[in-house]
C-alpha cells in the first residue's frame, strides 16, 4: 500500500492501521467497474452511491456517512485519486478502470490526508506509463446490454528517459430496468474516458508522472421508486419523465519524485487541477403523475498541491509536508411542483481555500517496539453567496442566482496522532492509537426556508482510540481491529417532508458514541484453494441532543433512542477461489463470494431505512496457456436482492401516503468479458 505516504509502498500487515487493499489483478477477478462494486466487500464499509443523481457518493465507514446530494456538504469518507482529494461528491461513482490499485482505509485519517477522512479514506491509483511496451484490451457485455469496451497501450519513447501511456474506456448501456409508465427500458448510460500520461526519468533519482483524463457521460436520470404506489420488494419502477445526466470533467495531476541524500529520502510533490461539471434532472415523487421533477446543474473547479518530504534518521522515520487545495463550487437547482403549477429554484456559490501542514514519525526504540507520533493543523476558510429556493431564485443555464444571503467563515483544526506498534515476530503485529479527525464545517446550498438560515454549521469533531492486530501464516493472515469513537456537534441533514416536498436543513444536532469490531483475514486450505473472508460489527448511539432530530416538536428520549442514519450492525461475508490447472491448455479458475449488510435508517428521524441484503458473486474463468488472453463469465447479486441508494419519506401531496424517493440498484447481473494481454 502506499497511502502512508513514506515514498515507497508497504506491506498492508506492516502498517499500524486498518487497512484493505485491492491490487491490479484483484480488481480484475472481482470484475469492478467502478468503486460501488466493492461495497459489500470490507467489513463496516459501505461505498454506495445515493442514487438521486447518478455518481454521487455518499460512502459509510463504520457507521460514518452522509445523505445528500448538495455539493457543498463535505464527506466522511474522503477518496483520492492519484494523489488529489475529489472536492465534492459528484462524479465519484462513475465507471472507472486502468486501476493499479484500491485501498480503503477504515477510521480516521486526518493526520496524513486532512479534514473529511472522519470515517476513513478511499485511495485510488491508475496506472503509470511503462518503459517496457505493455498494452491490453477488454470488452464485456452483460445483462441490461451494456457493452464495455477498454484497452491500455504504454511503452518507452525516449529509452529510460520518457514513456506514455493511452488508456480509453467506452460503454453503452440500453438500461436495467424497465419501465411501466411507456415499456421502454430504463437506464440508459453512455460513458467515455480518455487517459494519456507521460513519464520523465532522471537517471535512478528523479521521476515526473503527468496524467490527463477527461470524462464524459450522458443517460437517464435515476430510477426512482415511490412506496406510496410500489412495493419494496420489487424492481418495478413507473415514472412519467425519464430524466437526463450529463457530466464532463478534466483532471490533469503531476506527480514528480526525487530522491535526496539527506535521510535518504524523497521529495514528493503532487500539483492536481480538476474541473466537473453536471446537469440532472430526476423524477423526485418516482410516480406516473408530475407531482415533483427536479433539476440540478454544478459547475466545479478545484486546483491542489501537497510538497512532502519522507526519510529516514537512524531509528526515526519521519514524513512531513505542505497541503494547499482551493475550490470554486457553483450550483442551481430548479423543483417543477404540482403538474408545473408552482416552480422554484434556488442554488449559490462557494469559495474554498484550505492550508495544512503536517508532520509523523515513527521511532522504532526497540527492535521489537515502534512509537508512532503526529500531528496535522489545518485552516480553512470558505464564502457563499446563496439563493433561498423560491420563484426565479436562479438561473440553471447560467448558474446566476438571486442572492439572499451572503457570508463567510473559517475553521482551523489540529489533529493529532499517537500509537504504539509491538512486532514479537516478523509474522505479528499487535498496534494501539489515539487520533483525532475534523469534518469540514459551512453552509447549504439548499436552503429551503427563507425562516432558516443556511449555516455556517460547525465543524464535526471525532476522537477515535483503535487497538488491533494483524498476524500471518506462511501465506494466510488474519486482521483483527477494536474501536472506540466519540464525536461531538455531529453534522447532519435533517430530511423532512415540507411545501417544497422535502426540507432539508444542516445543524450540528448531536454528540454520539460508535464502537465496534471487525475482522478478514485470508486462508489457503490448499494450494489452489483460498478461503476469505470478513466480519464487522458497528453500535452507535447519541449522548447529547441538541436539535429536533424526531421532527415531533420537543427534544427528548425519543431523540437520543433514534439510530443513527446509515449505520448497519453487521457486515460479514466469505469466498472461495479455486484455480485449475489444465496443463497444456491453460488454467482455470472459479470464484464464488457471499456477504451480508444489515439494514440501516437512512433519515435522522428513522423513517426512511435501507434495507439488508445478502450478496451472492460468482465467475469461471478461463486462462489461456500463453498467458495471452482469457474469457471469463461473471454474476452480480445472484439473488436478485433489491437494495436502494436511499429512502427519503415525501409530503403526501407529492404522490399520497407512503410517498417516497428510492432510487433502485441493479438487481441480477450477469455477463461475459473477453481479455487480452500484451
Amino acid at each position: 500500500m502506499t497511502a502512508t505516504k513514506k515514498g515507497y509502498g508497504e506491506s498492508v500487515q506492516n502498517v499500524p492501521v486498518a487497512v484493505t487493499a485491492f491490487g491490479e489483478a484483484q480488481l480484475d477477478a472481482k470484475f469492478v467497474q467502478n468503486l460501488q462494486s466493492l461495497s459489500y466487500d470490507v467489513p463496516n464499509v459501505q461505498l454506495d452511491g445515493v442514487g438521486t443523481a447518478p455518481g454521487y457518493a455518499n460512502f459509510t465507514i463504520r457507521g460514518l456517512g452522509i445523505n445528500s446530494t448538495i455539493p457543498s456538504i463535505d464527506p466522511t469518507v474522503g477518496v483520492f485519486v492519484d494523489g488529489i482529494y475529489l472536492g465534492i461528491n459528484a462524479g465519484v461513482v462513475l465507471d472507472n478502470f486502468d486501476l493499479e490499485g484500491v485501498e480503503v482505509l477504515r477510521g480516521p485519517q486526518g493526520l496524513l490526508f486532512g479534514r473529511n477522512v472522519t470515517g476513513g479514506a478511499v485511495v485510488m491509483r491508475t496506472t503509470r506509463p511503462s518503459f517496457t511496451f505493455r498494452a491490453n484490451a477488454k470488452a464485456s457485455v452483460e445483462t441490461g446490454l451494456k457493452k464495455t469496451v477498454s484497452g491500455m497501450v504504454t511503452g518507452p519513447l525516449i529509452d529510460d528517459v520518457l514513456a506514455a501511456k493511452l488508456a480509453v474506456y467506452y460503454s453503452d448501456d440500453d438500461g436495467w430496468f424497465r419501465n411501466r409508465f411507456d415499456g421502454r427500458s430504463f437506464g440508459r448510460s453512455r460513458d467515455i474516458i480518455v487517459r494519456p500520461a507521460l513519464s520523465v526519468k532522471g537517471g535512478d533519482d528523479f521521476r515526473m508522472d503527468i496524467r490527463y483524463e477527461h470524462g464524459d457521460v450522458d443517460g437517464d436520470g435515476a430510477p426512482v421508486q415511490s412506496h406510496a404506489v410500489l412495493p419494496r420488494d420489487t424492481f418495478a419502477l413507473s415514472i412519467d419523465f425519464p430524466g437526463f445526466y450529463k457530466a464532463i470533467w478534466n483532471q490533469a495531476i503531476v506527480e514528480t519524485n526525487v530522491d535526496v541524500g539527506f535521510g535518504d529520502g524523497v521529495i514528493t510533490n503532487i500539483s492536481g487541477y480538476r474541473q466537473f461539471r453536471s446537469r440532472t434532472a430526476t423524477d423526485i415523487d418516482g410516480t406516473p403523475q408530475s407531482f415533483f421533477n427536479g433539476f440540478f446543474n454544478i459547475a466545479q473547479k478545484q486546483l491542489s498541491n501537497e510538497l512532502r518530504y519522507a526519510g529516514k534518521f537512524g531509528s526515526v522515520e519521519v514524513t512531513t509536508g505542505l497541503y494547499y487545495f482551493t475550490q470554486d463550487l457553483a450550483y442551481a437547482e430548479r423543483r417543477n411542483l404540482l403538474g408545473n403549477s408552482r416552480i422554484v429554484s434556488g442554488g449559490g456559490t462557494q469559495d474554498q481555500t484550505t492550508w495544512g501542514i503536517f508532520a509523523s514519525a515513527d521511532w522504532h526504540f526497540a527492535d521489537t517496539l515502534t512509537f508512532n507520533l503526529g500531528g496535522r493543523y489545518s485552516w480553512e476558510r470558505k464564502a457563499v453567496r446563496i439563493s433561498t429556493l423560491r420563484a426565479d431564485g436562479c438561473d440553471l443555464d447560467t448558474l446566476r442566482c438571486a442572492t439572499n444571503f451572503v457570508d463567510s467563515n473559517d475553521w482551523k483544526s489540529f489533529t493529532p496522532k499517537v500509537g504504539l506498534q509491538w512486532k514479537p515476530d516478523d509474522q505479528t503485529q499487535v498496534y494501539g492509537l489515539y487520533t483525532r479527525g475534523f469534518r469540514s464545517g459551512g453552509y447549504n446550498l439548499r436552503n429551503t426556508d427563507l425562516g432558516v438560515p443556511p449555516g455556517p454549521f460547525d465543524q464535526e469533531v471525532q476522537d477515535s482510540f483503535e487497538i488491533g492486530t494483524k498476524k500471518q501464516f506462511g501465506r494466510s493472515r488474519l486482521n483483527l481491529a477494536a474501536f472506540h469513537n466519540r464525536m461531538k456537534d455531529l453534522q447532519r441533514e435533517i430530511n423532512l417532508p415540507g411545501p417544497l416536498g422535502v426540507s432539508q436543513v444542516i445543524r450540528n444536532t448531536a454528540d454520539a458514541t460508535i464502537q465496534g469490531v471487525e475482522a478478514e483475514g485470508q486462508f489457503f486450505i490448499l494450494p489452489n484453494l483460498v478461503l476469505s473472508g470478513q466480519l464487522g460489527y458497528v453500535h452507535g448511539q447519541y449522548r447529547n441532543v441538541r436539535f429536533d432530530i424526531s421532527g415531533d416538536g420537543v427534544i427528548n428520549g425519543i431523540d437520543r433512542d433514534l439510530k443513527l442514519p446509515r449505520l448497519s450492525p453487521w457486515t460479514y461475508g466469505a469466498g472461495l477461489t479455486y484455480d485449475q490447472a489444465l496443463g497444456a491448455l491453460g488454467s482455470a479458475t472459479a470464484r464464488v463470494d457471499f456477504t451480508h449488510r444489515d439494514t440501516a435508517r437512512f433519515t435522522d428521524n428513522n423513517v426512511g431505512f435501507l434495507p439488508a441484503a445478502d450478496m451472492l458473486d460468482a465467475s469461471l474463468t478461463y486462462n489461456a496457456a500463453s498467458r495471452k488472453w482469457r474469457l471469463s463469465a461473471y454474476a452480480r447479486n445472484l439473488l436478485n436482492e433489491v437494495t436502494y441508494g436511499g429512502d427519503t419519506p415525501l409530503t403526501v401531496a407529492f404522490g399520497g401516503p407512503g410517498a417516497s424517493l428510492s432510487p433502485l440498484n441493479k438487481g441480477r447481473v450477469i455477463g461475459g468479458e473477453f481479455a487480452l494481454n500484451f
